[in-house]
């Protein structure tokens, strides 16, 4: 024999002394199956969205009549849900909004979310219905993630509480 079929019998020999078939075959489908997650792992799709096409992007959307900040639409979470990596103000403030659809008037609790540093995205400075800074459940110009461990203001969401009145 040559030295290549030497060292090959060699190698090949060790690997079936020292493994089984059964092992193997876990590795084998490990592998297999890791390939087939591959598609279904997380992708940052953000960039290709059109926010004008989601009205939870806009100012003007009815239930922002109050928000003064980066909306959380623009940033990684919704209108009503802090991005990854953030977490909601243990205080916030409250407004009352008109929706237009069905001429109701609602209450809208704007909550920071807290951790990260500032979106920069989406910035909405609506004062309807905001009160002095001596009010302060009623005053939107203040850090709200004061409350929590990181007082980091990153955005805010709006959360339709029920119905005014």
């Amino acid at each position: 024999m040559n030295l290549f079929d030497d060292v090959t019998e060699r190698l090949t020999r060790g690997l079936a002394a020292g493994v089984s078939r059964r092992s193997a075959i876990t590795r084998i489908s490990r592998w297999i199956l890791g390939a087939g997650m591959l598609p279904v792992l997380p992708v940052e799709r953000s960039a290709r969205a059109d926010e004008s096409a989601d009205p939870a992007t806009s100012c003007d959307y009815w239930k922002f009549c109050s928000v003064d900040g980066f909306l959380c639409s623009c940033c990684g979470g919704s209108s009503h849900q802090c991005p990854a990596g953030t977490e909601v103000s243990t205080v916030s403030w409250i407004g009352t909004c008109h929706n237009p659809n069905d001429g109701k008037q609602y209450i809208v609790s704007y909550n920071d979310c807290c951790g990260k540093s500032s979106c920069g995205r989406c910035m909405c400075n609506n004062n309807v219905g905001e009160r002095p800074g001596y009010t302060l459940g009623l005053h939107n110009d203040v850090n709200w993630c004061m409350g929590n461990k990181s007082t980091v203001y990153h955005c805010t969401t709006s959360i339709v509480v029920g119905l005014s009145g």
